[in-house]
């Protein structure tokens, strides 16, 4: 017989618990969990970086997309902001794009007064 290491037991507990879920053996067998477990870990933390930058692009696509219907580049719109200390991040000015065309407009129009650009009259 031998007594019960309970660290290990413990460890196995805690791989059991996060492979949950998982398909075959990958649940049930400590060896084959643990791997599963370890590359499911390193997938996590890879991707949680990963998704900062997919939302980043994501945003300067919909900011291009609002400022592209005003006749001006994303590019310059961005350098506009920041020649106008107007201290917006892309979240925000993605959010603004879609929710509030009105006030987006107005942002693209002050870019535009400053880089000497004709602005469109408010559409009444």
């Amino acid at each position: 017989r031998g007594c019960v290491d309970r660290k290990r037991t413990m460890k196995a507990e805690k791989i059991f618990k996060l492979a949950k879920g998982f398909r075959g053996r990958a649940k049930n067998t400590i060896r084959i969990a643990r791997n599963r477990v370890e590359k499911a870990l390193q997938y996590s933390y890879r991707d949680r970086k990963a998704k900062k930058r997919d939302f980043r692009g994501l945003w300067i696509q919909q900011i291009n997309a609002g400022v592209r219907e005003h006749g001006i580049g994303y590019g310059e719109f961005i350098s506009g902001l920041k020649d106008e200390n107007i201290q917006l991040n892309r979240k925000m000015l993605a959010e603004i794009a879609q929710t509030e065309p009105y006030s987006f407009k107005a942002l693209v129009d002050t870019v535009k007064r400053m880089r000497g650009y004709p602005v469109d009259p408010p559409k009444a």
